[in-house]
């Protein structure tokens, strides 16, 4: 039986109207120099600072300097599989973190994503990690105390909810106990947690955690761990993802305690990025504390 061509121009005109490809708007690049956690990308032209990219097989990375003709980007993960000449996607959207009451009682990276093997973290909000932060004018006066649960502080040092205290002393003495001992203090007390381990032994971080399970904190607290063996973007990126995850709770009208244990490790992860990148290596505070020595706490309070 012969097939009449009419037959054949309708079902080729029926298959082009019922055919959606849909819209696939993305720069791609290409790797040029990539090693020490750092890449140098040509050819995405239309990239935003900090934007998130993707290099592929699940590997991401954030444009941190945009040049003339290439783009400096931070590869927030393994590095080694990627090489020269391979190809990079913007993605469009700025490096952002799960947010929510989802992650309470979570060990999640800087990245959101959760590393204590008890499954996906069920959110669909996000923040990014980098925003302007409100003017003086706007923020309430510190006017509620946090008490930290030593007797020897709370009477002597007065911390409010809504303050910055930094943490100084010398090794082993004590000061990742007073976080810790705060932390605990707040179960009951309408504060959530958020502990942020930068640059430590994940042997350690461990212990830390299991502490907190074993006397119920961490149904109050969120767990942001950039190990020692991360590399260094992963380290730097970790306080801001931290402060971000406690705005989320600032912003709905709970209060929230945000420590960075320790800032040191943040200060010499931007030092060496900022080397990389052909930056000047001055330390870069992070935005929710005007220090970089070790460790800093910072109680967000509700406005």
């Amino acid at each position: 039986m012969a097939i009449r061509s009419d037959e054949i121009t309708s079902i080729i005109r029926n298959e082009i109207k019922g055919f959606d490809a849909g819209a696939d708007v993305s720069g791609v690049g290409t790797i040029v120099e990539v090693g020490d956690g750092i890449a140098q990308i040509y050819g995405l032209s239309g990239a935003l600072a900090q934007e998130l990219l993707d290099f592929g097989n699940g590997i991401m990375g954030m444009a941190f300097n945009l040049e003339e003709e290439t783009v400096g980007a931070l590869i927030l993960g393994d590095y080694t599989s990627l090489s020269e000449g391979d190809q990079v996607r913007t993605t469009g959207r700025i490096v952002e973190v799960p947010v929510g009451d989802a992650l309470i009682g979570r060990v999640v990276n800087p990245l959101g994503e959760p590393i204590d093997g008890k499954g996906p973290i069920e959110t669909d909000k996000t923040r990014p990690v980098e925003r302007i932060a409100p003017g003086v004018i706007v923020r309430q006066p510190v006017d509620t105390p946090l008490q930290t649960g030593i007797k020897a502080i709370d009477s002597m040092i007065p911390i409010g909810r809504g303050q910055r205290e930094l943490i100084i002393g010398d090794r082993q003495t004590g000061k990742t106990a007073i976080a810790i001992d705060t932390i605990i203090n707040q179960k009951g007390q309408d504060v959530i947690c958020i502990y942020v381990a930068i640059g430590q032994k994940q042997s350690t971080v461990a212990q830390v955690v299991a502490q907190l399970e074993e006397l119920g904190a961490m149904e109050h607290t969120i767990v942001v761990f950039a190990g020692a063996s991360d590399p260094a973007p992963l380290q730097y990126l970790a306080p801001y993802a931290g402060v971000a995850m406690g705005e989320e709770f600032l912003d709905n009208g709970r209060d929230a305690l945000c420590v960075y244990d320790d800032l040191s490790k943040h200060a010499w992860a931007y030092r060496q990025v900022s080397l990389l990148m052909r930056r000047p290596p001055a330390a870069r505070p992070s935005r929710a504390t005007s220090s970089t020595r070790t460790p800093g706490c910072s109680s967000v309070r509700r406005g």
